[in-house]
């Protein structure tokens, strides 16, 4: 297999990931519409925020920070020069990576309960 095939069947590869990706979450929220707000806290935990929208009507959000350390790397070549051969590094350093996400589900009051109504697409990064 050639170089320019690979890459290019890798790319192909990428974009089918990303297109089989993209929706999880929300496909998973979808799943609470109809359920009471009760049944969002038992899988995960308490609301950051609950913020009163309307009568009757309420905006429940989860907020979700992720790290991520990217490691550094260290790269070199020998060049030749006037002066004779000597080696070239490159360092890129490390750094952490931070991805705030928001989980945002609307809800109503029904027959004594918080239930569900709609909720709030998250960020693609958050999907």
């Amino acid at each position: 297999m050639s170089f320019i095939t690979f890459r290019a069947a890798c790319g192909a590869v990428a974009v089918a990931s990303v297109a089989l990706l993209a929706g999880c979450a929300s496909d998973i929220m979808k799943n609470y519409i109809g359920q009471p707000v009760e049944t969002v806290i038992l899988d995960y935990g308490p609301p950051s925020t609950i913020l009163d929208i309307g009568r009757g009507e309420r905006a429940y959000q989860w907020r979700k920070v992720s790290t991520n350390v990217v490691p550094g790397s260290t790269s070199g070549e020998i060049k030749d020069t006037r002066r004779g051969t000597r080696y070239e590094e490159t360092v890129r350093p490390g750094y952490v990576e931070e991805q705030e996400c928001f989980y945002t589900f609307y809800a109503r009051w029904s027959a004594g309960r918080w239930y569900v109504t709609n909720f709030r697409k998250p960020k693609l990064e958050c999907e």
